[in-house]
């Protein structure tokens, strides 16, 4: 603060009430800024030996005006002092500093002198005392003026010892000491480290906060155990907040790492079991522990799927999960294929109940093992060492006893056939007169068909999943047997309207009623006929809303081309990325549905032209044919199947005319037995298409409608109190999901805490209610409350348990449930921890 301006606003209040104001200044320290005080309507008098004058001066010749008479120098006693009478009229004013930031601050609490005395370099900035005064209550004592200035130090607008230390810590993580340097500058440094020791029970003779950091992670470790009443319950909870509370989060994780580097942590937990630590996440080098020794009992086959999932649905809410949650997924997605495996039966009596056991339950293991492939693939590098045993174990089961074993089992089914049909699924020839021509047939309704090249049905079952969580949409998947061979050009065709469907004189193209289907604009031109149009999805990204609208209303069928699978499965220079390239699919094609349906689409279908075999591995020689077809005339050889003219039967290729087939056509075709490829040059081999397996040929159809009316919601959870009192200083709560976890009815996030009025008085643990089992048994879960010392005032008082839940898109907190208690605790209940 200046001079002049600390002197203003009290003299300012002293003329509101008297006309005239005396001012000893016995050093001079104001004199040269009187004429800056810039007081309006005041005259100001120097008294210099003139008392007598100036006396007559304010009592006769201005007896109405306002003066300020400023004396500097000694003032003469008694009867010398000839002002003396109306200075005891009026009053002395002296401008100890002191006394004007006192008055300034309004503050009357004892001490308050000395904290300004003590911090003088604080209160000569004007800001700063701006500042602090906003923060002040006329009721602060001498420890929160500190703690106060402390906050304006730091840019805060709380004064709390948590958030004080929440500021702190975020800047030592951040590398630098600014602010803790600004309260050594201005010595509050001292009052700061007085308050952690008898708050938090940190002391040092030289304390610093990169010490401090370390003493509380060591007490971490600990578990924070008491060894005096109270002891560490408050650096316990408040070390809680600092981790989970978004403002601070970041920072600890920093913290957190150099700690456990410094007190070699890692080493200290090489002998545990990974159940023994799964109720800690205070190091990232516990969920390490967790993962390789996971990876470990998965491949040695010593632990269960039920408790893999366990283990893993207990680390989601680890703070370290955003590093990890691949490697967990990784290794769910292989606990379970291998338990699945480990039980498979792959026989079937008949060809069609090879096709219903595969759209019934074995496509999911094609799906465990995109999803394992994806995770491992996508996890970074320095951790995907920690796969390596189990991603041999998870490629070796899935080739061997599923790959090859249900190609092997399957093929003996095709090889039984003589026409490419079905009782159980219908051709997918007849798409669009069992889908489309349904739903447009009145003309008061619109169809969109999204095809999606090389959405296998395993696939399109995950995308329903996640269409089916989207709020108002409904997905209901069929299935139906695709053309032989499996191969882009033939499903695209069948896919369209037509009476007849056969390939060209050399193959390709392939005509529909005589025309071409091979592009977007042949495609349209067959589609005219219904009053439908061909479209890429791409062009479809790049429309806006309205124009979505318009081109969806000019129609009556628009059909949206998407290729994503296929574009990079089919290139062997990316075909190992494919699973990368199906996660985008299905992001690609939830972000397009909702771009048609809030352009009013309401009758969606997405399906494909085929599906796809895959392996991560290269293949082995005993996996390609070592005969090559023979024929009088072959047109195309792919490495899943041959077109041509008087083909040569083979034991190692499964032999079709085009009418078996249901093609109009005079060619025949030969498709590789099971999953066996022709080796061809410069072609890819793990990703192919084109033959009969399981996985090439149940084509995949999602029927897509979007209600009016929201249909999710957030799982319901239910607070089972065991007592209304509580006794001691640790309460454990018994929650209850009282419904599974589905697509519709979510997982609920709640912050539970024990309050008296809005003062909270213990941690506020966060809990994921995420439990999809059926078993009421496996829906329960429990909120571990520890009390503050702040509880000790409250005793026999009623307390409320709440669960709260996060205000949408906000940072606000609500109400979801409570339970009320009456807090009845004795002494001794100080030393229950």
């Amino acid at each position: 603060m200046s001079e002049a301006s600390a002197v203003r606003p009290h003299l300012e209040r002293r003329f509101e009430t008297q006309r005239v104001v005396f001012w000893h200044d016995p050093d001079g320290e104001y004199a040269a800024d009187l004429d800056s005080l810039g007081l309006e309507s005041v005259e100001i008098v120097r008294v210099a030996n003139d008392e007598y004058a100036i006396k007559h001066r304010l009592l006769h010749l201005r007896s109405e005006a306002k003066f300020l008479v400023y004396r500097s120098g000694a003032v003469p006693t008694g009867v010398g002092n000839w002002l003396l009478d109306l200075e005891l009229a009026y009053g002395v004013f002296t401008a100890d500093w002191t006394s004007l930031v006192h008055k300034e601050l309004g503050l009357t609490a004892d001490g308050i002198g000395e904290v300004i005395q003590a911090h003088e370099k604080f209160f000569r900035a004007t800001k700063r005392v701006q500042s602090l005064k906003k923060l002040l209550d006329a009721n602060d004592d001498a420890r929160l003026l500190r703690a106060k200035m402390s906050a304006v130090l730091l840019g805060l607008g709380e004064h709390s010892l948590l958030e004080i230390t929440r500021a702190l810590l975020i800047e030592n993580a951040s590398g630098v000491g600014a602010k803790y340097g600004a309260l050594v500058d201005y010595g509050l440094d001292e009052f700061y480290w007085h308050g952690v020791g008898s708050i938090y029970g940190y002391t040092s003779p030289n304390p610093s906060i990169d010490d401090f950091v370390l003493w509380v992670f060591r007490q971490a470790i600990a578990g924070f155990k008491f060894d005096r009443p109270g002891g560490l319950r408050n650096i316990q909870l408040d070390f809680a907040s600092l981790r989970n509370d978004r403002r601070s989060q970041e920072a600890l994780t920093i913290l957190a790492k150099r700690a456990a580097g410094d007190l070699d942590y890692a080493s200290t937990i090489e002998d545990a079991s990974f159940r023994q630590l799964l109720g800690n996440d205070l190091f990232e080098e516990i969920d390490r522990k967790i993962i390789s020794d996971l990876a470990r009992a998965v491949v040695e086959r010593t632990v269960t799927a039920r408790e893999v999932t366990e283990v893993i649905r207990s680390r989601q809410s680890s703070i370290w999960i955003d590093d990890y949650r691949k490697l967990y997924a990784a290794i769910g997605s292989a606990s379970d294929l291998l338990t699945t495996l480990g039980a498979l039966n792959v026989s079937m009596q008949s060809f069609d109940e090879g096709l219903e056991r595969y759209r019934q339950d074995w496509f999911r293991i094609d799906q465990l093992y995109r999803q394992f492939i994806y995770a491992a693939r996508t996890v970074p590098a320095e951790y995907s060492r920690v796969l390596e045993a189990l991603r041999a174990q998870v490629e070796k089961f899935y080739v061997n006893k599923f790959i090859y074993d249900l190609g092997k089992a399957w093929q003996q089914q095709v090889d039984g056939v003589d026409r490419w049909w079905s009782a159980v699924l219908r051709l997918q020839t007849s798409f669009f007169t069992d889908h489309v021509a349904p739903i447009i047939r009145d003309g008061r309704r619109k169809a969109v068909v999204v095809i999606s090249d090389a959405l296998r049905y395993e696939v399109a079952e995950e995308l329903g999943s996640r269409i089916r969580q989207e709020d108002k949409f409904d997905a209901t998947l069929d299935a139906m047997l695709g053309v032989l061979p499996s191969y882009t050009q033939l499903g695209m065709a069948a896919l369209l309207p037509h009476s007849t469907i056969g390939h060209s004189k050399d193959g390709d193209p392939v005509l529909v009623d005589g025309q071409r289907s091979d592009g977007t604009a042949n495609r349209s031109k067959v589609l005219d006929a219904v009053g439908g149009r061909a479209v890429q999805a791409e062009d479809v990204f790049s429309l806006t809303r309205d124009e979505v609208r318009e081109l969806y209303q000019q129609h009556q069928v628009l059909y949206v081309y998407h290729n994503r699978i296929d574009a990079t499965g089919d290139k062997a220079g990316t075909e190992r990325q494919v699973f990368e390239a199906t996660e985008d699919t299905l992001r690609e094609l939830v972000d397009l549905v909702k771009r048609l349906t809030n352009a009013n689409a309401t009758n969606i279908l997405i399906t494909a032209d085929h599906g796809f075999l895959f392996r991560d591995t290269a293949l082995a020689d005993s996996s390609y044919l070592s005969t090559l077809p023979q024929g009088d005339e072959i047109k195309i050889t792919n490495r899943r199947y041959v077109l041509g003219r008087g083909l040569k039967e083979d034991p190692a290729f499964k032999s079709f005319t085009s009418a078996q087939l249901g093609l109009d056509s005079d060619l025949d075709v030969l498709i590789p037995k099971s999953i066996h490829r022709l080796r061809l040059p410069g072609a890819g081999s793990r990703f192919v298409h084109g033959g009969a397996s399981l996985q090439e040929i149940v084509v995949p159809v999602l029927a897509i409608n979007k209600k009016r009316k929201s249909d999710t919601r957030l799982v319901n959870v239910e607070v089972l109190p065991e007592s209304d009192k509580i006794t001691t200083g640790q309460l454990v709560i018994k929650l209850f999901q009282s419904e599974p976890v589905s697509e519709k009815v979510q997982a609920r996030t709640v912050r539970a805490g024990l309050y008296v009025g809005e003062t909270l008085i213990s941690n506020q643990p966060e809990l994921v209610l995420d439990q999809e089992s059926t078993d009421k048994r496996d829906r329960y879960q429990s909120a571990h409350m520890l009390l503050s010392q702040d509880a000790n005032g409250y005793n026999n008082r009623v307390v409320e348990f709440r669960l709260e839940e996060r205000i949408p898109n906000t940072n606000q907190w609500r109400v979801y449930a409570k339970a009320t208690y009456t807090l009845k605790r004795s002494f001794a209940s100080d030393f229950d921890i």
